[in-house]
């Protein structure tokens, strides 16, 4: 384990406020959206001053690997892929 030095405890420091500030900008985007989703009701598309807004269903497929998993082991294990990452945390 590496010691911190005072510039990496600072850019550390700085880094969790500007997440905290994300958060708070999250949940403000978060709050708009709702507001202009729960105006257009059932509407897909609004014009609203300059702006074009849509808001509309989109279907996919995805495979359910937890069932796959489940109902066909062998078929999954032949398919799986391993990656490997690295994970950044502050805590």
């Amino acid at each position: 384990m590496c010691k911190a030095s005072s510039e990496i405890i600072a850019k550390v420091q700085e880094l969790m406020e500007l997440r905290r500030l994300s958060e708070e900008l999250e949940a403000e985007i978060d709050a708009l959206q709702e507001a202009v989703k729960s105006f257009m009701g059932s509407d897909e598309t609004m014009i609203a001053g300059a702006f074009r807004v849509s808001y509309k269903s989109v279907t996919s497929s995805r495979l359910d690997s937890a069932a796959l998993r489940r109902e066909l082991p062998d078929v999954a294990a032949r398919y799986m892929k391993q990656t490997t990452t690295r994970r950044f945390s502050v805590n």
